[in-house]
């Protein structure tokens, strides 16, 4: 659960967490807010969104500031009592208060506290969020493997390849994979667009420069996930040009990494 704190209330929780001995369970505190949200949503940990905290610093900095210099320049009683009253109508707190109170709300209650200052920042803090919460089941079924120490047995125990040729694709995909740093998505793409080595070479041979080699795949469009939570994104030159060398280059001893 996300839930949006304003900064006012969150330093009001906060002085009240300190004026209270051993932080009770008041809803007026910063643990008694999160217990009442925990306890009225059964299995639920709030993440926190803390607005303007960094604002109220900076206004109590220039406050202070302020009544520093009209005490210099020795205003009257009656003015010093007004800006007074402006500059109490917040509690006065140190980063130390603030840093305190959350150590003992995260470590008791692994509660999450995030500190944004702008609605945009809080917009795609929220894009964000949900689009965790989207992809969580199908990371936790991809990653639910039979033992913890080995990842992927299926692609580690090969393809099967029939008289007829079936099976010559994944084979192909997974050589791609051999790669350092390549993903099931990475290969896939690159086999789409030259389903066989044999048409990887042939459109080798057509290039003019070792450039146009090195940089042949590159441009291929890489998708993962699908729906709303999908993206894209490039093969990069990097991993074409380790391509192109590792089936055209006579060197044997030939980092690709390098």
């Amino acid at each position: 659960m996300l839930v949006l704190v304003p900064g006012e209330a969150f330093v009001a929780m906060v002085q009240n967490s300190k004026t209270e001995a051993h932080f009770t369970q008041s809803t007026g505190t910063l643990r008694g807010f999160v217990s009442h949200i925990m306890a009225s949503k059964s299995r639920v940990i709030p993440s926190l969104v803390i607005m303007g905290i960094e604002k109220y610093f900076s206004d109590q900095k220039t406050k202070g500031k302020k009544m520093f210099k009209d005490a210099v320049r020795g205003e009257g009683a009656k003015e010093r009592k007004r800006k007074q009253k402006d500059l109490q109508e917040l509690p006065k707190l140190s980063r130390v208060d603030v840093e305190e109170t959350l150590m003992v709300l995260q470590l008791q209650m692994n509660v999450h506290v995030w500190f944004l200052e702008t609605w945009k920042e809080f917009s795609d803090f929220v894009c964000m969020f949900s689009k965790a919460l989207a992809e969580a089941p199908t990371k936790k079924q991809r990653d639910n493997t039979s033992f913890s120490f080995y990842m992927d047995g299926d692609w580690a125990g090969g393809a099967r390849v029939e008289k007829c040729g079936k099976g010559l694709l994944e084979v192909w995909k997974r050589q791609i994979q051999q790669f350092n740093r390549v993903s099931v998505e990475v290969a896939s793409a690159v086999v789409a667009a030259y389903p066989s080595p044999q048409l990887l070479m042939k459109a080798y041979r057509y290039c003019q420069t070792n450039a146009e080699r090195h940089s042949l795949l590159s441009d291929i469009l890489v998708r993962r996930g699908e729906g709303v939570t999908s993206t894209s994104r490039r093969v990069g030159p990097e991993l074409s040009k380790r391509i192109y060398l590792q089936f055209t280059s006579l060197q044997p001893e030939l980092s690709l990494d390098l």
